[in-house]
C-alpha cells in the first residue's frame, strides 16, 4: 500500500505535512452560534468542543447535531491522543441527565449520541448517570435514537449491565488503535478489555447494535488495520468508523501518516466485505460523525438480513 508522507525539514525534526483535503470548512452561522449558546446555557459539555474536532462547524452549523460528554470535562485518564484535560474531577452533577434531555427536545433531535470522560474515580464508572441520561431522553424524546460512547468502566460487567439495562439504540465503545500501539497511545485502557466489553454489550442485549472507531496514521500498518477489523467482527461489532489521527497539540503523540481518501475508500470497501452493517471512514472521519446515518443504515441492514432468514427458515 502505497504511503501518503509528504514532509518538510525544520532544523532536525522532519515533520509530516498536512494534506489539502484536510482542510477544514469553517462555518459560524447562526445555527452554530445558538446551538453554542445552548450548550452554555445549560451548563452542558460536548465532545465537539473538549476533544477539538474538525467537524464541529459542519455538525453544529449545518446538520445541527451535537454529541453531549456527561459527568463532567476532566478526564481521570491521559491519553497520548486526546485534547480532554486530565486530572482528578470534582464534579458529580445528578441533575445533568435532564439537563440533556431538556437540551435535546429543545433542539428536536432525531437522534443523539452521549458520550463521557473516563471516571474512573466512580466505582460505576459514571454508569449510573449514564442510564439516567438515557432514561430521561427517552421519556422526553420516545422517538429520539440515543447513541451512547462510554469508556470501558474499569472493564466491571456490572457497570457495563447497568448501562445496557436502559437500553440505548447503539452501544458504542473505541478501540481506537491497533493492538501493538494500544500501550502506547492509551492510558488504563487495554485492547483485549475493549473487545470484551464490546462482545458483553452484545451478549447482554442481542438486539442493540454495536460501533467502534479506529484512528489511523499512528504508525500502524495496513495488515494491523485489517486486523482490528478482523478481532472487532470476532466480538460481533456491527458498524465501524475508520478515521485519520490528527495532533491536537505539540504535547501529543505526532501523525506519523496521512492517509488519502482513495487509501480510506479501500478500508471501507473491506471492512463492509469482512461483515460491518456499515462503515464509515474518511480523513475527517470521527466516532460521532454521520452517526444518525450510520443508525439508519445499520437498521436497514438488520432488516435486510431478517427478511433473507425467514425466505430460508
Amino acid at each position: 500500500m502505497t504511503s501518503c508522507k509528504p514532509t518538510l525539514q525544520t532544523g532536525k525534526k522532519e515533520h509530516v505535512r498536512k494534506p489539502e483535503w484536510l482542510k477544514i470548512k469553517l462555518n459560524t452561522n447562526d445555527e452554530y452560534k445558538g446551538l453554542k449558546k445552548l450548550m452554555r446555557d445549560k451548563n452542558l459539555h460536548t465532545v465537539c468542543e473538549e476533544a477539538r474536532c474538525p467537524n464541529i462547524h459542519e455538525c453544529w452549523g449545518e446538520r445541527r447535531t451535537a454529541t453531549f460528554m456527561i459527568l463532567g470535562a476532566v478526564c481521570t485518564r491521559a491519553c497520548r491522543f486526546c485534547a480532554v484535560k486530565t486530572g482528578l474531577p470534582t464534579e458529580l452533577d445528578l441533575e445533568e441527565p435532564e439537563r440533556v434531555a431538556d437540551s435535546v427536545e429543545l433542539m428536536n433531535l432525531k437522534h443523539v449520541v452521549v458520550t463521557a470522560v473516563a471516571r474512573d474515580d466512580l466505582k460505576d464508572g459514571g454508569a449510573n448517570v449514564f442510564a439516567e441520561t438515557v432514561r430521561a431522553i427517552r421519556r422526553r424524546m420516545p422517538f429520539t435514537s440515543i447513541e451512547v460512547l462510554p469508556s470501558d468502566m474499569g472493564g466491571i460487567e456490572e457497570n457495563l449491565q447497568l448501562l445496557m439495562d436502559a437500553k440505548p439504540d447503539i452501544l458504542n465503545h473505541n478501540i481506537e488503535t491497533v493492538r501493538r500501539l494500544t500501550p502506547r497511545v492509551r492510558a488504563r485502557a487495554t485492547y483485549d478489555r475493549s473487545l470484551e466489553f464490546l462482545r458483553r454489550a452484545k451478549e447482554m442485549q442481542p438486539d442493540v447494535p454495536t460501533k467502534s472507531s479506529l484512528m489511523i496514521g499512528l504508525g500502524e500498518t495496513w495488515e494491523e488495520i485489517l486486523e482490528v477489523m478482523d478481532d472487532l467482527r470476532a466480538n460481533n461489532v456491527d458498524i465501524m468508523t475508520i478515521g485519520q489521527y490528527l495532533q491536537p497539540t505539540k504535547k501529543h503523540i505526532a501523525v506519523q501518516k496521512y492517509y488519502s481518501p482513495l487509501e480510506f475508500g479501500k478500508l471501507r470497501k473491506i471492512a463492509m466485505e469482512k461483515g460491518f452493517s456499515h462503515c464509515e471512514a474518511g480523513p475527517l472521519v470521527r466516532s460521532s460523525y454521520h452517526a444518525d446515518e450510520q443508525v439508519n443504515a445499520a437498521a436497514k441492514e438488520r432488516q435486510r438480513q431478517g427478511e433473507q432468514t425467514s425466505e430460508i427458515s
